[in-house]
């Protein structure tokens, strides 16, 4: 089926690692009328990541690497992702930091998000060392990357409250529940720039 009206949409990649929810919102995104984005292909490095499954619900190819060794593997994605003329890369849960080599292979193309409000809380255990310190306010961030970790330029940020009752567990699924609706928001603003 060819669309004849309308714009033509962006061709995207997600990267994931675990459970792909926000791969889920942002498949659900992209199938919107006014979504800038069309989601062809589903990277991971985890055989068992149980977001692969939406490629097959979905109908989206989904390749999985084995990050043995990083070169290699990256060489291959850099290939697969050139093959599809894909113009955006989302970072959802992938849990590999990029080589340098790789982001200047797609300079300005690679999107992430992080479960801080950055720039508080490069890096991992988000929630643990938010709730260490005794922070009033956590919150997820969408970013550009760049080749210092969690440092690319901002480009949304919602904030949640933490209350005194929150576990790791609680303010994790708090935010995600933003992360889920943040990632779309980010991506059609920086399309609507």
């Amino acid at each position: 089926m060819v669309q004849l009206t309308g714009p033509k949409k962006i061709k995207c990649a997600v990267f994931i690692s675990g459970t792909g929810s926000n791969l889920k919102s942002l498949i659900q995104f992209s199938k919107k009328k006014n979504s800038p984005i069309s989601i062809e292909l589903i990277i991971s490095d985890n055989a068992k990541a149980k977001g692969l499954k939406f490629g097959k619900i979905f109908k989206i190819s989904n390749k999985v690497f084995n990050y043995k060794n990083k070169i290699v593997a990256e060489k291959k994605i850099i290939s697969e992702v050139k093959n599809k003329k894909i113009k955006l890369i989302c970072l959802a849960g992938f849990m590999k930091i990029l080589s340098k080599n790789f982001i200047k292979s797609f300079k300005g193309q690679i999107l992430n998000i992080h479960p801080s409000l950055l720039p508080k809380y490069k890096g991992l255990n988000t929630h643990q060392r938010a709730l260490s310190n005794n922070e009033k306010y956590s919150g997820c961030t969408v970013h550009f990357v760049n080749s210092r970790l969690d440092s690319g330029k901002i480009i949304l940020q919602k904030m949640v409250k933490i209350n005194k009752h929150d576990t790791t567990k609680s303010l994790s699924q708090k935010i995600l529940i933003e992360e889920h609706k943040l990632y779309p928001k980010a991506i059609s603003k920086i399309f609507s720039l």
